[in-house]
């Protein structure tokens, strides 16, 4: 039975039968499911909805998938996984350049698209409990709540991008390698993608992201969070 809280995803697609297909499998799997065939439908849905999740196509007439990601990342940190009929790692990069949380490749098998939602639904709403709030200069993050802000404003994260940094904030100080990020925050695309969402992070909490203070890298070895 669907109910106000059952995770509500909205599809952006232009292929018609695929739109059609996903809205019944993941009506069938207990997901409240919403459906747009273009960027500015998509906005549409979203200015009088609120969404878990977005399922969204890469290769769509007009606003391309990648494009509507990174207006949507201005204002806005819902998960996204994007759906490509690229499956070059490259391709999947830029997606997570873009903001994209996840990424998969078509033809895909419906489980899979089915596991890879389950696991980001799972990710954005899990939270990690050190208790004390962590201060990076003018940032602050709070990794109960996976809230950062910047003079007390907030800062808009992505899921990947809170999972990142809350691993980071578990252990202050200790050297996490990029292979442990990886499963602990189940990013998917191994290393570069670790990299890229570093990176995404500096920029919202380093004072300037070429010469990072907080966020440090250590040669050979991984990350490093050094909070205040």
């Amino acid at each position: 039975m669907l109910t106000d809280d059952t995770p509500h995803i909205l599809v952006i697609d232009d292929d018609t039968r695929l739109r059609d297909l996903l809205r019944k499998y993941l009506s069938d799997n207990g997901f409240r499911v919403t459906v747009a065939a273009e960027a500015e439908e998509a906005r549409q849905r979203m200015s009088g909805l609120r969404f878990d999740l977005l399922v969204l196509d890469r290769m769509m007439p007009g606003e391309n998938g990648l494009d509507f990601a990174k207006s949507l990342r201005v204002s806005d940190s819902v998960p996204i996984l994007m759906l490509t009929a690229m499956g070059e790692v490259d391709a999947r990069i830029d997606g997570l350049e873009a903001g994209v949380d996840d990424y998969l490749a078509k033809p895909f098998e419906p489980r899979e698209l089915l596991l890879r939602i389950r696991m980001i639904l799972r990710r954005s709403e899990e939270t990690v409990i050190p208790t004390a709030r962590i201060r990076l200069g003018r940032v602050e993050y709070d990794p109960a709540r996976e809230s950062l802000t910047l003079d007390g404003d907030p800062l808009r994260l992505t899921s990947a991008e809170a999972s990142l940094l809350s691993a980071l904030s578990e252990e202050p100080g200790a050297i996490l390698s990029r292979d442990e990020l990886t499963q602990r925050c189940a990013i998917e695309g191994g290393e570069r993608a670790i990299d890229v969402q570093v990176t995404r992070l500096r920029r919202k909490i380093e004072p300037d992201p070429r010469v990072p203070q907080y966020l440090q890298t250590v040669r050979g070895r991984g990350y490093v969070l050094r909070p205040d």
